[in-house]
């Protein structure tokens, strides 16, 4: 007799019931993404940067001089980890089923989120393509901007739920929206 198991997503129960069309400001929870963390053995901080710059359909979010993660919502964790294998100095290890990666965007996703991180959010200070790690809503994280009015939180999943109601809570005043994103 074989089982099926079936991905059940952590923030699931919060999803039921809500609206199934975005408003402006929006909160979407990836339901799939692909997570390593990638750290460079010592002396090989710069070549390993330079190398995870250059591997197709991940996004490397700096956690410290020598160490990342490696985001990819588009491909597959087998194919990550063959690429991130070939560079040298590299050690990595799987993170995806351990963390959680929202996107909030919107017109007021600055005022939202100040009152969840105490970080200037402004575009000259965090600009698009930086990331950061850092407290969110009380809980470490990591926060990358990826666009003009968009930013990634990648949470611990033991604290998704957490979160999850924090930053609805945040931006109730502005109308946030909330659905999963492939």
């Amino acid at each position: 007799m074989s089982i099926s198991f079936i991905h059940r997503h952590i923030l699931e129960d919060r999803m039921s019931g809500y609206e199934p069309s975005p408003n402006v400001n929006h909160l979407t929870v990836i339901r799939r993404p692909v997570i390593f963390s990638a750290i460079a053995h010592a002396g090989h901080e710069v070549s390993v940067a330079e190398a995870l710059s250059l591997v197709e359909n991940i996004v490397a979010r700096s956690v410290s001089p020598s160490d990342w993660l490696v985001v990819s919502q588009s491909t597959d964790a087998g194919t990550i980890a063959t690429s991130l294998a070939a560079i040298p100095g590299l050690s990595f290890a799987e993170q995806s089923d351990g963390q959680v990666l929202m996107a909030l965007s919107g017109p007021d996703v600055r005022t939202i989120l100040a009152k969840c991180v105490a970080v200037d959010l402004h575009a000259d200070v965090f600009a698009e393509g930086f990331s950061a790690p850092m407290m969110i809503c009380r809980v470490a994280g990591n926060l990358a901007r990826t666009g003009a009015d968009t930013f990634e939180i990648i949470v611990p999943r033991s604290y998704a739920g957490y979160v999850f109601d924090e930053l609805r809570e945040a931006g109730r005043e502005h109308a946030v929206t909330r659905g999963f994103g492939e």
